[in-house]
């Protein structure tokens, strides 16, 4: 049953909307399939509640004003994922060699349950042993010692709280190291790159309450359904307002089309919807320059017939001439644009286009949202800051109900960057690091995610700690990356769960299992609460509400104080026993670090709704080299390369059924596809130009001149809605197909939207291999 096999996807149709009774049913079997029914609807009673428990799944804000149940489907998914009664201790794993484990599937691994002790990996038996703490702390602090810190690295998935991220970052910068990669590198790493050079912030400009009072919202390359599904609500409410919202998006996601809201009892009675989307533009994978270049040239059109006719302007020309650079050679380059490469390259119409230039001059205040669709692209950091040209127009930047809303993906994804967890020396204040703590922390930069997986592919990297997450399947290249990964000299993982890159020891190896956000962390002074920041950049409180799944866990912070301990020389200056006794010493050290940022950080943890950072371009203070907010002209859509023939372009998905690396189930209802997860969505012209029929296996072989063969077979091809010249499979399964070197320009985040492969039809032989 846990052996990772080739299992045949069944295609139907699903027309239920998002929410409604699938989605109750969902979180009923996820309850019982993680044995935790009634502990679980207890538990969600405090999810995302003032002072309850930030979701451990996705960042989106949680209100000040709560509904009765503050959680979405995926949310009680990753809640239930966390609490649940299933362990895996130190008789599993007497019981399994890694050797058989790594032919489990990645549900197989995690479903199996919590962790529950720390463990060795003996390489004479090829299974993992248990080991106390301590000796855990004191040989991994050993190893440490006899490695240059320059050849480690510290990873950060996004789950982390701030307290553990803070005290984690100072530990690597005490040892000697920048090597801060983390999951941002992967998704919004884009947005962190894009942002800053046009308005002054890395982060949105949005606050939660800018919904109540817009009256437009776009959205590009973002999925609610699977990513952030509470976010709904707010679109509903919208919606019901008669706010337009206009999609930019190749597949049409049921989030973005209807929604039944599971809390309302008129609408699971009658089985009414709310249509989310008015316009839905199927644009093509990287299409979203072109279209959002498409409709500045129909604003700017617009603005001059406008000016002409002695009529209101179009474009907010006061703002434009008191905040803003750069913008007649913007202009000249919409100007400049022909229609039918916009159409080309976008996959649009020019009607449609321009329907959305109508819509977006009509409204007073616009929010614009995307997600990984835009940055996780060769052009990313230019298709942000084309986001940012067309909010520019109108001045729809730093006004109420309008703004820049990059939705993050992990919970605490964006705070752990606030915190220090960077490997930009830039972004960090070393210098106050250096006054607090009294050591010369160290000025080059770091190792970023693609950074630290080429210089484990040379060599040039020998230990690796990571703080959660899964990284060997969250990363491309998987057929190169496992092979190198085992030439480590040392892998520490500190986890809740078993999963891949756990199955790929180093010389020396540690799994270090952690207390999970749900639970209670009970310290020297009492129950601890952490926090996080959202992707409003607002600070919330967390406090734990389960009993720890076993006695022997220990918790983030505490694991992070065990390690620095165990590694460097004594400091007086940092307490490490006392800030595990106490997490508020912890959040005083946050606030002394960054005073502008974390002003009455302690006193204001359990704001309802949270508190939000200082953020300038939210007042239209641009701290941009020239203090304005700039605009800019994009290159790709003028240096573009013509597509090869017989190359599809691939996107990567994530299924309702999962959230990031953690599968939960293998079906996928909303796309229709129930069973399994190697399948590939076709377009069906596509299909009968190749000769393919529905059910048919068919291999992708990545097109990449680098002399490496990535492919990935047995994959079962399904008709699916996706522009023509464009196909879809499922995360992170297809990033064997993605070459490190595939990154976007200027952020390196893995271009896992847009993988140049080829197509062969599988033998039944080869298919069964």
């Amino acid at each position: 049953m846990a052996q990772q096999r080739k299992q045949k996807a069944v295609q139907k149709d699903y027309s239920g909307p998002a929410g409604g009774w699938g989605s109750v049913r969902a979180v009923a079997s996820i309850l019982t399939q993680e044995e935790v029914r009634i502990l679980g609807s207890e538990i969600l009673w405090k999810q995302n509640k003032p002072d309850g428990f930030m979701c451990v799944s996705c960042s989106w804000a949680k209100p000040a004003d709560p509904h009765p149940f503050e959680f979405c489907e995926n949310g009680a998914k990753a809640t239930a994922w966390e609490i649940t009664t299933k362990k895996t201790d130190p008789a599993f794993f007497e019981a399994h060699t890694l050797t058989e484990l790594r032919d489990w599937s990645d549900h197989a691994l995690e479903e199996n349950g919590r962790l529950t002790h720390p463990l060795r990996y003996d390489a004479a038996r090829d299974k993992y042993v248990q080991v106390s703490w301590d000796d855990a702390f004191a040989e991994i602090g050993a190893e440490l010692k006899t490695l240059d810190p320059k050849e480690v690295v510290f990873y950060t998935s996004g789950r982390a709280s701030l307290e553990a991220s803070y005290m984690y970052q100072l530990f690597g910068r005490m040892y000697g190291t920048n090597n801060f990669p983390d999951s941002s590198n992967m998704c919004h790493e884009s947005t962190s790159v894009a942002l800053p050079q046009v308005i002054g912030v890395p982060v949105g400009t949005v606050l939660l309450e800018d919904f109540e009072h817009t009256d437009c919202i776009f959205f590009f390359g973002q999925n609610t359904t699977t990513n952030s599904p509470r976010m709904l609500h707010p679109l509903q409410a919208a919606s019901k307002r008669g706010v337009p919202i206009v999609v930019f998006n190749p597949i049409r996601e049921r989030g973005l089309e209807r929604f039944t809201n599971p809390q309302s009892p008129v609408e699971m009675a009658t089985g009414s919807t709310t249509r989310i989307a008015t316009q839905y533009h199927q644009v093509k994978p990287g299409g979203d320059i072109a279209a959002i270049a498409g409709i500045c040239k129909a604003l700017i059109e617009m603005d001059e017939v406008a000016q002409q006719n002695g009529r209101p302007r179009v474009l907010d020309v006061d703002f434009i001439a008191q905040h803003t650079h750069g913008f007649e050679d913007f202009a000249a380059f919409c100007r400049a644009q022909r229609w039918t490469d916009l159409e080309a390259v976008s996959g649009l119409p020019e009607a449609e286009m321009r329907q959305a230039a109508r819509t977006y001059a009509e409204a007073k205040a616009v929010i614009a949202n995307y997600g990984m669709g835009m940055t996780q692209h060769v052009h990313g950091v230019e298709a942000c800051q084309m986001v940012v040209n067309l909010l520019l127009l109108r001045g729809n930047i730093g006004k109420t109900g309008a703004g820049i809303s990059p939705v993050r993906g992990h919970s605490n994804v964006q705070g752990q960057r606030t915190v220090g967890i960077s490997e930009k020396t830039k972004l960090v204040p070393l210098d106050r690091l250096k006054e607090l703590y009294g050591f010369e922390p160290p000025r080059e930069d770091g190792l970023a995610t693609v950074d630290a997986c080429e210089a484990i592919l040379d060599g040039r990297v020998r230990g690796f700690v990571a703080l959660g997450g899964n990284f060997l399947r969250a990363i491309p290249d998987h057929s190169r990356m496992e092979p190198a990964w085992g030439k480590l000299r040392l892998s520490v993982q500190v986890a809740t769960k078993l999963n891949r890159t756990h199955l790929i020891p180093g010389e020396v190896t540690y799994l270090l299992p952690c207390r999970g956000r749900i639970e209670v962390d009970r310290q020297a002074t009492g129950p601890q609460a952490v926090s996080m920041e959202d992707s409003t950049t607002c600070i919330h409180g967390s406090n734990g509400f389960r009993e720890p799944v076993s006695p022997h866990l220990r918790s983030e912070p505490a694991i992070v104080a065990g390690l620095a301990k165990a590694t460097l020389a004594r400091n007086p200056k940092v307490d490490w026993d006392a800030w595990v006794g106490n997490y508020s010493l912890v959040r005083d050290a946050i606030e002394r670090t960054w005073p502008d940022q974390f002003e009455g950080f302690n006193k204001r943890l359990f704001t309802p709704g949270g508190f939000p950072r200082p953020l300038g371009a939210r007042e239209r203070r641009w701290t941009t080299p020239n203090g304005k907010a700039n605009f800019t002209v994009p290159k790709s859509l003028e240096n573009r390369l013509p597509v090869p023939e017989g190359v599809y372009q691939l996107v990567t998905l994530r299924s309702d059924g999962q959230f990031n690396t953690t599968v939960y189930g293998l079906d996928d209802r909303f796309r229709g596809i129930f069973g399994g997860r190697d399948v590939v969505l076709m377009n069906t012209a596509d299909m009968a130009r190749l000769g393919l029929e529905k059910g048919d296996t068919i291999r992708l072989v990545t097109d990449y001149d680098d002399g490496v063969r990535r492919e990935l077979g047995g994959l079962q091809v399904l008709p699916f809605g996706i522009p023509q010249g464009s196909i879809a499979g499922y995360y992170p399964e297809c990033n064997v197909l993605i070459p490190v070197a595939h990154h976007a320009e200027g952020s390196k985040v893995p271009a896992a939207k847009s993988v140049p492969v080829r197509i062969e039809k599988e033998t039944a032989a080869l298919a069964a291999e």
